[in-house]
């Protein structure tokens, strides 16, 4: 046994020192001896810890662990990438893979059906967002985690999977043989005409053939009308290739324009990037939506509108990833995602929130000091600045859902009625025109009041916690009269709160429904009529004042504290 581990492990270690050697023929830095005798120790340490520790160890999950935990120490982006999962990367390049086209999501230990994609397989199959797999291919899938059933699920192009599932309101299983198709999911997710005269293109993410995909929706929204201005969705993107940015900002500028530039350790790498083609409209009116979670590919596109005064931005400050990442080829066809560089917009920032490069004693990251913020000017002349993220021209408030919404959204309860609707309502009006009625809602409520679900309000909570303070304290006993009548008071009511809420409960609710009927694209628009954003965004296309108000406003007057 010791024997062939012996064997086992010499292989591994083999691979190890080929890389030292071929680290020793191509790399000439300075520090090269204390990396190549950090990786000797590494290697000896790793061959001795797998033959002589007590219990049989897995090398290759040790591996794993080992490089996952060394690369965690750098910054998020920076990832090794198995042979085995780089499907799975390659999807979120080109959005594309083999399968159904679905999401699909884990609840009380069943797998479901949540979001079957329009015009895929799933949908032609007649698959629900609410259906509970039961087997897969005759075989059930009882124990199995949503990962496991996703891997199932996906496969060749032109091959058949027989989905057995469990649908509210039949008596029986049923089951549905669905042919797998490439599936290619859209950057753009939704464009159309909004408000009579204005543009609406939704981007949610920066994979393959991005750029022509908002050059085309703009060109057929043109074709449509006299666009008085165009609103373009960021909010929500996480961003993607570098380059599908570039040809995006491309759409609303010059052809020689620069658009982006990298700056890293290795300079030969250093790259500056302009718009290579010509625009398809440099006069449009364009107001760029943008929150927390638009970041990388996004805050490209945003910042440099922004710096070029190409656009008004509307929303809440970007994420903040100012990182380029670039893919290395490792042995075995794993992958290195590895950050090489940092981008810096048309006015000179570089738009990253937090320094990776200087860690906290805890190992924490903290964002970049105000000290270390630098003004900088867009091309008219406005004050913009970096370390922090995409500061909108126009700041708008988060929302937030009051905790009954969130309750109701986090224990499936929404999605459950939106099931049961579907399943007893053929047919509903188009997305934009849908409403539920007031008795439709009262229905609801009475349906929800024999469900199990509870919530505490933020006052509830600081009362708790001022209870426990003064506990700690020795001073509760004398408040306690005082305390109970508070709480009693203050004390949240379902069925009042039912009420209070319902027009927020409604909107939510309503949205979801849309979407078992209209699905992507119908739950978009249903969500129009209550976007507080897309308001603003409209108000200003629609006001020559008003956007010219906006552009010209300095950034110094909205910009947050760090």
């Amino acid at each position: 046994m010791l024997q062939k581990m012996r064997k086992r492990i010499r292989l591994y270690v083999a691979v190890i020192l080929v890389g030292i050697s071929a680290f020793s023929v191509y790399s000439f830095s300075d520090d090269y001896f204390e990396i190549s005798r950090n990786l000797d120790i590494f290697a000896t340490l790793f061959r001795e810890l797998n033959i002589y520790y007590v219990d049989e160890t897995n090398p290759g999950d040790l591996m794993k662990k080992g490089i996952d935990d060394m690369l965690a120490s750098l910054d998020p982006y920076t990832n090794y990438i198995p042979e085995s999962e780089i499907e799975d990367y390659r999807f979120m390049t080109t959005g594309q893979y083999g399968g159904i086209g679905s999401l699909i999501g884990q609840r009380n230990n069943e797998v479901i059906i949540t979001d079957p994609y329009e015009g895929f397989p799933a949908q032609k199959a007649d698959l629900r967002a609410g259906d509970v797999i039961v087997e897969l291919d005759g075989k059930p899938i009882k124990g199995k985690k949503n990962e496991e059933v996703s891997k199932l699920l996906k496969g060749q192009p032109k091959t058949t999977v027989k989905i057995t599932i469990r649908r509210e309101g039949e008596p029986n299983l049923i089951d549905k043989n669905v042919v797998r198709e490439e599936i290619k999911i859209n950057s753009v997710s939704y464009s159309g005409i909004i408000d009579n005269d204005l543009g609406y293109i939704r981007l949610t993410g920066f994979t393959e053939n991005a750029g022509q995909e908002v050059k085309n929706a703009l060109q057929a929204l043109e074709a449509k009308t006299k666009l008085r201005g165009l609103i373009f969705d960021l909010r929500g993107n996480p961003g993607g290739l570098l380059n599908e940015a570039v040809n995006i900002v491309n759409i609303f500028v010059n052809k020689g324009v620069e658009v982006v530039s990298t700056k890293g350790k290795a300079k030969e790498w250093d790259k500056t990037y302009h718009a290579l083609n010509n625009p398809v409209d440099t006069e449009i009116p364009v107001a760029v939506l943008v929150n927390s979670s638009s970041a990388s590919a996004s805050e490209i596109v945003s910042g440099s509108l922004q710096d070029l005064d190409r656009g008004i931005i509307i929303g809440q400050r970007t994420f903040g990833k100012g990182l380029v990442q670039t893919t290395r080829p490792l042995s075995y066809g794993a992958q290195l995602k590895v950050t090489t560089a940092k981008y810096y917009i048309p006015s000179g920032r570089c738009i990253q929130a937090l320094d990776y490069a200087h860690r906290n004693d805890d190992g924490s990251v903290g964002k970049i000091p105000d000290s270390l913020i630098t003004q900088f000017k867009t091309k008219a002349g406005r004050t913009v600045y970096d370390g922090g993220g995409v500061m909108p021209d126009f700041v708008t408030d988060i929302r937030q859902l009051s905790p009954i919404s969130q309750s109701l959204l986090l224990k499936y309860l929404l999605f459950d009625y939106a099931t049961m609707y579907r399943n007893t309502h053929p047919s509903i009006a188009p997305a934009k025109e849908f409403h539920l009625s007031d008795a439709e809602y009262a229905e609801f409520v009475k349906w929800i009041s024999a469900k199990d679900y509870d919530y505490e309000t933020k006052s509830e909570k600081i009362l708790d916690e001022f209870k426990t303070t003064a506990e700690k304290e020795k001073y509760f006993s004398a408040a306690a009269a005082e305390f109970e009548v508070l709480k009693k008071k203050i004390s949240h009511d379902k069925n009042a709160d039912l009420q209070k809420f319902k027009d927020e409960i409604t909107e939510l609710l309503e949205n979801e429904i849309v979407s078992r009927y209209y699905y992507q694209s119908g739950q978009i628009e249903a969500s129009f009529k209550n976007d507080l954003e897309i308001k603003k965004a409209a108000e200003a296309l629609k006001n020559k004042d008003v956007y010219s108000s906006i552009m010209k406003s300095s950034m110094a007057s909205v910009r947050e504290k760090h």
